[in-house]
């Protein structure tokens, strides 16, 4: 199977290629480094990295860029960073990447815990990551060729303790929880659903 991981040499990028690449093409997929390069607030630049990977059977997306900051100081040009970012990138990959991917093939977007428990400084990403889960549900009931789409939603992950403080309380997800919720999403059936690993 050939698998794009975009956002491959992030925390969670990396852990999924080397998890995948015994058996299968991993064509990884960073803003600086990678395979190829590409910026997904970019729609030209989404075009080209389909150019460049040519046809695939499944498409993972571990990027989605937000603002963190309160709220009391949020500006319009800091909330689009989680529009243009986590939300629109991930949309385009999809609306671009339908003309590209084999029939029977999968999309797995990112989201996250937050679009239903919002904690302090958080805002951007959760209205960006309820977004994301509502195009997943409206996506799969319109892709064709019997192509799925699923999204993975984590909360705070065991390796970015950096985050910790943000969560109290909350439970980290380890890296093989959501290596198998991802898996869950591109070697099973289920079309439409928020995957949430633990």
């Amino acid at each position: 199977m050939k698998i794009i991981i975009v956002g491959a040499t992030g925390t969670m990028g990396q852990h999924l290629s080397s998890g995948c690449k015994q058996d299968h093409e991993i064509i990884r997929v960073g803003s600086k480094s990678g395979d190829i390069q590409a910026d997904i607030s970019s729609p030209a630049s989404i075009e080209n990295l389909f150019r460049q990977s040519g046809s695939f059977d499944a498409l993972i997306c571990t990027a989605g860029p937000s603002h963190v900051g309160p709220w009391k100081t949020l500006t319009d040009k800091e909330f689009r960073r989680g529009i243009d970012g986590k939300l629109m990138g991930q949309v385009n990959l999809v609306l671009i990447g339908q003309h590209h991917i084999n029939p029977k093939g999968s999309f797995t977007l990112i989201t996250g815990a937050l679009a239903q428990e919002p904690v302090l400084n958080f805002a951007n990403a959760s209205a960006a990551n309820g977004a994301v889960e509502a195009f997943v549900r409206a996506a799969a009931i319109e892709l064709e060729n019997g192509v799925r789409i699923n999204a993975v939603s984590p909360t705070v992950l065991e390796a970015s303790p950096q985050y910790f403080p943000f969560f109290p309380g909350e439970i980290p997800v380890t890296l093989k929880q959501l290596e198998w919720g991802f898996r869950k999403s591109v070697f099973g059936a289920n079309t439409g659903q928020v995957i949430k690993p633990h």
